[in-house]
């Protein structure tokens, strides 16, 4: 007897704010298309900045999605005929998301993935640490710092919001290096004596 293998993937695009991600993905699924592979492209639905269902880069680049509520209706609305599966601002859908990312590997299906992959606190978003470590590939993308010129890794926010998940673009937030990142709690932390950190670290080493 004989055994049909599927080969699946999961490629993951990261990086902060403004750094193309959603350019890299547009690029990927184009690519896929000119192969002749049946592509659906999903976003979450509060992404609403640019357009209620188009997946839309800082470029103005755009291509046709479906906005979707949560990640379980990715695997409802998918269709027999798709091959490639590609899922924007994947950092904001629910921890689901890595149950559904993997099943559709899983199953022979090519999934892209784009978001950031550290919030506005530059701690890890969401889903994401789970999916970089589960994916086949990963691209982490520089923003250029808004400072400085140097390559950006973080998303500044630009006012004194504290939730989490803030659509908004340029007047909400900005692209900045190590350097020039500012946050409050890591700065204060950053400014105890070493011996103050040890501590509590050694605590929980003893319990």
């Amino acid at each position: 007897m004989t055994h049909q293998y599927f080969h699946g993937s999961i490629e993951v695009v990261c990086g902060p704010m403004f750094s193309g991600k959603t350019e890299e993905l547009i690029r990927r699924v184009k690519r896929a298309q000119i192969a002749k592979q049946r592509v659906q492209i999903f976003k979450p639905a509060i992404d609403v900045r640019y357009d209620v269902e188009d997946v839309v880069s800082h470029s103005s680049q755009t291509i046709k999605a479906e906005p979707v509520e949560s990640a379980v209706d990715i695997l409802i609305r998918l269709k027999d005929s798709t091959r490639v599966v590609a899922i924007d601002e994947v950092q904001f859908f629910d921890e689901n998301i890595i149950t559904v990312v993997t099943k559709l590997a899983a199953r022979g299906y090519r999934v892209i993935c784009a978001g950031l992959d550290l919030d506005f606190r530059a701690q890890p978003f969401g889903p994401m640490p789970v999916l970089l470590a589960l994916a086949d590939e990963v691209m982490k993308i520089h923003a250029i710092c808004t400072v400085c010129g140097a390559p950006a890794t973080r998303s500044q926010r630009l006012n004194a919001h504290k939730e989490r998940v803030l659509i908004g673009e340029t007047d909400a937030y900005e692209a900045r290096c190590r350097g020039h990142y500012q946050n409050d709690e890591a700065e204060e932390q950053a400014l105890l004596p070493l011996e103050e950190e040890i501590k509590p670290l050694a605590g929980q080493l003893a319990n």
